[in-house]
């Protein structure tokens, strides 16, 4: 039985998986694409908030974002973009880092 599940994995390739290994493969040549992917992808979870009533917090809702399958690779990626402006464009990427 476990070797037609492994049969029908390697047929069916995982939509997830795919899409994560062609973010580990994207190599970024170009100080435009660069600068669009720091612009594109938040330095930190957007979702993270604080909900106060008369200046004392009532509740907090927790970041979601590593429960995105992706999180990983799009921070991996913002990484490598900040990496690529710094070290190949001499940019001071201080400006990304909010």
């Amino acid at each position: 039985m476990s070797s037609l599940t492994e049969k029908k994995n390697n047929k069916f390739p995982n939509p997830i998986q795919f899409i994560q290994k062609q973010f580990d493969n994207l190599e970024i040549q170009s100080e435009q694409v660069a600068r669009q992917i720091v612009r594109l992808i938040p330095a930190q979870c957007p979702f993270a908030r604080e909900v106060r009533l008369f200046g004392r917090v009532m509740f907090r809702i927790p970041p979601l974002c590593k429960l995105n399958p992706l999180y990983e690779q799009l921070m991996t990626l913002r990484f490598r973009a900040l990496c690529f402006l710094a070290d190949q464009c001499g940019e001071d990427i201080t400006i990304y880092c909010t």
